[in-house]
Order: C-alpha cells, then structure tokens, then sequence
C-alpha cells in the first residue's frame, strides 16, 4: 500500500522547489499512519487525538482510499494572555492506493481513543486450492 502523491506528474522540473516547501507543510498537518498487512486484510490506523467523529471522512474511489477531516481550534482567549500555542489544527487530507487484491467496496473504519482504524479486506482465493486440471481432449 502506497500513500498517493497529489502533486506527481505536473511539470516536475518547474515545481520542485516547491514541492518539497509543500511536502513540509503537509507533513506538519497530516495525521501519522500505520499500514500493515494480515492474511485476510489490508489495515491502516491514523492518529487524530482532538478530532471528533464526525469529522472524519473516508472515502474510496478509483482505486484510491482518502481520510479527510478537521481538527477544529477551541481557544479561549477572553481574559487569558498566551505565550505560546503549540496545538494543531486544520483540515488534513491523507490518501492511499489500494493494492489491486483489495476488496473496496467493503473497506470498514472505527474510531476509538483518538485512532482511526480502516480495514481493507483482500479478495480470497476460491475455494478448491490452487486451480483445476483441464483435460486435454484427442480429436
């Protein structure tokens, strides 16, 4: 599983600089991730501690699986004098390619405990083992 870039494959040459000033700002909002693979499914668990449920959204299309959501900023200023705020907050957007033996449409996600859990089930082999005999006919 292959995290998707958004930025490939448009004037490369032109954009460079750019892109790795954008690769860090991305890096600063995106959720960190986890992907692992089981016998019968693909996993990816993304950390989003603040995040409410219904923030979050997952979507498959085209091969590709997207987390997007928000961490909205709840700062009390009334009163109160900050020196310095290191929370984070914003909208963060993550996508991964899904491996061709992935089942998308049945892809699952929980959240609990501030960590999103997407489960990626793979298609199974069919029943009978590795194949059958075809039987060559004489004419």
């Amino acid at each position: 599983m292959v995290e998707r870039s958004h930025t490939a494959g448009w004037l490369p040459q032109a954009y460079g600089p750019l892109r790795k000033l954008g690769e860090k700002v991305a890096d600063w909002f995106a959720p960190k991730a986890d992907a692992a693979m089981a016998e019968d499914c693909y996993e990816i668990s993304l950390e989003l501690p603040g995040v409410a449920a219904g923030d979050i959204a997952v979507t498959v299309q085209d091969g590709t699986l997207t987390v997007q959501g928000e961490k909205r900023f709840d700062h009390e200023e009334a009163g109160r004098t900050y020196f310095f705020s290191e929370r984070e907050f914003g909208a963060f957007q993550r996508s991964f390619r899904l491996p061709p033996d992935a089942v998308a449409e049945r892809v699952d996600a929980a959240f609990r405990n501030g960590i999103l859990t997407i489960r990626i089930p793979k298609l199974q082999p069919a029943a009978g083992g590795d194949g059958r005999r075809v039987t060559v006919r004489t004419e």
